[in-house]
C-alpha cells in the first residue's frame, strides 16, 4: 500500500516528498561542497546547516630542510 500524502493518491503527490528530500540532501552536499550557506527555519529560528558540519582545513606542515 502507497502511503497518502495529504489525503491523496496521486502519484505525483505521493512521490513529491521524496523529491524534496533528496533535493535538500543534494542542496546541502553542494553548499557544503562550494561553502555556500544553507539556510532552513527549524523551531522558528533561522539556522545555516551547513555551519556545524564545516570543518578546517588541516593546516599544511611545512618541511624544515636542512641547509
Amino acid at each position: 500500500m502507497k502511503k497518502k500524502l495529504m489525503g491523496s493518491s496521486d502519484p505525483d503527490i505521493v512521490g513529491s516528498e521524496a523529491a524534496l528530500r533528496r533535493a535538500a540532501k543534494r542542496a546541502l552536499q553542494i553548499g557544503l561542497e562550494t561553502g555556500t550557506p544553507v539556510y532552513v527555519l527549524i523551531d522558528g529560528k533561522i539556522v545555516d546547516l551547513t555551519k556545524p558540519q564545516q570543518r578546517k582545513a588541516p593546516r599544511e606542515r611545512g618541511r624544515k630542510t636542512k641547509p
